[in-house]
């Protein structure tokens, strides 16, 4: 399941146990099938557009409420559970584990570069620091002047606004968290 479905899912059942409403009710008041209610909560539909304005409408609640990320104190993110991101088979995958959001300033990535693979990232905008954790095998980071390689077991932080290259010169799987930093 995507982020989006997944918030979906949780942001549906929460205001809808929030103002007390069973499935029927919710089904009455949006004029959503009970069924098509329960799959959606259940991350098992993917709603079109059209369902998910009859649902704000019936709701009585702004469209945003629904896709935005759930407020939440903690959460459990799978990476084998998401869909990439981004993908080049034989070359990478990449996998938003947090996106930006409107309180917090970091987004957290997991990329996996195959052996010999390149990945190219644009740059993130200025006053954006990257942090990139290897979690196993090695890579060389390409920004600006700067050629860095990192193993497992270390960090690397550079400032992210221009483009650069991460590349798996070995011959086994490179897995790496990216953590982007707003600051000002």
């Amino acid at each position: 399941m995507d982020y989006i479905s997944h918030n979906i899912s949780v942001n549906l059942k929460r205001i809808r146990s929030s103002k007390g409403m069973s499935l029927d009710m919710a089904a009455e008041q949006t004029g959503v099938s009970k069924s098509m209610l329960y799959q959606i909560e259940k991350g098992d539909a993917n709603p079109s557009i059209s369902v998910l304005g009859k649902i704000a409408s019936g709701l009585r609640i702004e469209f945003n409420e629904l896709i935005s990320p759930p407020p939440m104190d903690s959460c459990l993110v799978k990476v084998t559970d998401l869909i990439p991101t981004k993908e080049i088979p034989g070359q990478y995958q990449v996998w938003t584990c947090f996106p930006y959001e409107d309180n917090r300033k970091v987004e957290i990535y997991r990329i996996d570069i195959e052996p010999d693979g390149v990945y190219v990232s644009g740059g993130h905008g200025e006053k954006t620091r990257e942090y990139v954790a290897v979690l196993e095998g090695a890579v060389t980071i390409e920004v600006d002047e700067i050629v860095q390689t990192v193993q497992p077991n270390e960090v690397f932080r550079f400032e992210s606004q221009h483009t650069h290259k991460y590349r798996n010169a070995s011959k086994c799987k490179t897995s790496l968290l990216c953590f982007f930093v707003a600051y000002s």
